[in-house]
């Protein structure tokens, strides 16, 4: 498990989901309806538990858990929304686990990420993260050190399209939210495959869409957290 807890973005969950109970008896009490027992709904109900609030959790389906929801089918399998993947740069849901005392549950992988090659079906590649070398280098290093994925004048021509992300950080991020994930790309110059290898699983696991539909800020936005972070693309 990576020491998640000795980060700033941790230390800042951490100090907002304990005001919830420092307030707890401090306001009147209510009732208060939450529209949708996915993660965010049901993690609003814990806060508003803290906080001393009674929250109703309204959900269609007969499962909780929204995109990553799991229940047995009457053959008695174990069926999956979506892919189970937490990132070491998901502050609150990191804290979130804490709290509940479940980070046993979680399986931490090797800090690599591996891609399946679109033009050679059947090949993975990785990139592989070295132990000690502090973010975003650790992430440079490992594009760089990856022969498969990206030649290295693609690799150069991402450099124009990323460095502003980099130096001026969320204001950057913020001026792109009219361009699409394709708009961004084209105007700075990235390579075509970009948007094959990365883009498009990218916007799925997101949002779920099409780069052509999904504002860039949001891809920047996670790129952001994901290299400003150690461990930020370690998975369990």
């Amino acid at each position: 498990k990576p020491n998640l807890e000795d980060t700033d973005n941790y230390r800042i969950a951490n100090a907002l989901s304990s005001k919830f109970a420092a307030n707890k008896g401090k306001a009147e009490k209510k009732k208060i309806a939450i529209i949708g027992g996915g993660l965010s709904g049901l993690a609003a109900a814990k806060y508003l538990v803290d906080a001393g609030q009674e929250p109703l959790v309204l959900e269609a389906r007969d499962v909780l858990g929204g995109k990553v929801s799991a229940w047995q089918d009457k053959d008695g399998d174990w069926i999956e929304t979506g892919l189970h993947i937490f990132f070491g740069a998901y502050p609150n849901m990191m804290n979130l686990f804490a709290e509940l005392d479940l980070h046993d549950r979680l399986q931490w992988k090797v800090h690599k990420m591996i891609f399946a090659m679109q033009e050679l079906p059947g090949e993975f590649t990785s990139y592989d993260f070295i132990p000690g070398i502090p973010a975003p280098f650790n992430f440079g290093l490992a594009i760089l050190l990856n022969q498969k994925m990206l030649s290295l004048q693609e690799k150069i021509q991402c450099i124009p399209a990323l460095a502003p992300m980099l130096i001026n950080g969320q204001d950057f991020i913020d001026e792109q939210d009219e361009k699409s994930c394709l708009q961004f790309m084209r105007q700075y110059g990235m390579p075509e495959r970009i948007n094959t290898e990365v883009f498009i699983s990218m916007a799925k696991a997101l949002d779920f869409i099409d780069p052509d539909k999904l504002s860039m800020t949001v891809v920047l936005t996670a790129m952001n957290r994901f290299l400003n972070e150690d461990n930020g693309l370690q998975m369990a």
